[in-house]
């Protein structure tokens, strides 16, 4: 697999409810903080979409917006009219907790929500801006398959439906992400952004596809087709952190995968990502992610985000 794929397979991303809406007339509406982070799509129509603290952004058919952060967000058609609750507008269906917001149809389109499995969510989530807006009409026709599918999935109900939704929106998901990664890449500093430089993704993935080797910085440049200090110089500039400290981290990810769901021993998950001995490990393990392997296993970790 590629790198960001790599990461998603550990935060294991799901979507725990899709929902189309249909908004229409004068309307403006307050939605709380909510865990995870939401993906909305336009399908026809324009509106406004305001996360506290953050510029308003005006969207109109075509556009997607990532709300990655979880903050206090409004939709309206006049952001100088009063908010109503989110809470007023739901109506439930029987077939699953899909929701659908009732309106006049001048706006209509979808929402995901996803949630993360993984321990660290803060991998991915600190890498995006409260409020991810792609709206380049080249960028809107790449998503523009994904939303048709999940839009004729939630209004012609077939079974297999929530598990459709789910594939269909992780789609979106991904390429939601892929061209943000893309369009936001320069300038901005982490391994999200960083994929997008082929030389930062050739080393970044030969990390990925082989922890356990000794990897040297030399070795690394090699592949990059860089001088050793020129690319050491720009993975810490683009990356946020040192190539080896991002070799610990990644190696400290996998071993927390392997910690919360195998049976093996810290002894062979050790060895297996490449540690001569159990000490070194378990010294690397506790230095990035703030306890043992075996607290962790139990269950007394801390978050620790990889820049």
């Amino acid at each position: 697999m590629d790198p960001l794929s790599d990461i998603l397979s550990l935060l294991k991303p799901h979507s725990y409810a899709a929902a189309g809406f249909n908004l229409g007339g004068a309307w403006s509406i307050q939605f709380p903080a909510h865990d995870g982070f939401k993906c909305y799509a336009i399908v026809s129509g324009q509106g406004w979409i305001a996360v506290d603290g953050q510029t308003p952004e005006f969207g109109s058919a075509g556009d997607c917006f990532l709300l990655p952060q979880g903050l206090p967000f409004r939709v309206a058609s006049d952001l100088g009219l009063e908010p109503t609750p989110a809470e007023s507008f739901y109506s439930g269906t029987p077939d699953g907790g899909i929701n659908v917001y009732q309106g006049g149809g001048d706006m209509s389109g979808l929402v995901a929500n996803f949630m993360l499995n993984g321990n660290h969510a803060d991998m991915l989530l600190t890498m995006l801006p409260p409020i991810v807006h792609i709206k380049q009409e080249a960028d809107k026709a790449t998503l523009r398959w994904s939303i048709d599918q999940m839009m004729a999935e939630l209004r012609a109900p077939q079974p297999g439906r929530p598990l459709i939704l789910q594939q269909l929106a992780t789609l979106l998901l991904v390429k939601a992400l892929r061209l943000h990664m893309s369009d936001g890449a320069k300038g901005r500093v982490g391994w999200l952004f960083a994929l997008a430089d082929p030389k930062m993704a050739a080393a970044i993935g030969a990390m990925h596809s082989d922890p356990a080797q000794r990897w040297t910085l030399e070795w690394l440049a090699e592949i990059a087709n860089m001088s050793r200090t020129s690319f050491s110089v720009k993975f810490k500039e683009t990356v946020g952190i040192s190539t080896m400290q991002y070799l610990t981290r990644w190696r400290m990810m996998l071993a927390g995968d392997q910690l919360l769901n195998t049976d093996e021993s810290v002894s062979k998950i050790s060895s297996g990502l490449g540690y001569e001995s159990e000490t070194a490990f378990s010294t690397a393990f506790r230095k990035t992610l703030g306890c043992s392997p075996r607290q962790y296993r139990r269950g007394y970790f801390e978050d620790s985000p990889l820049p």
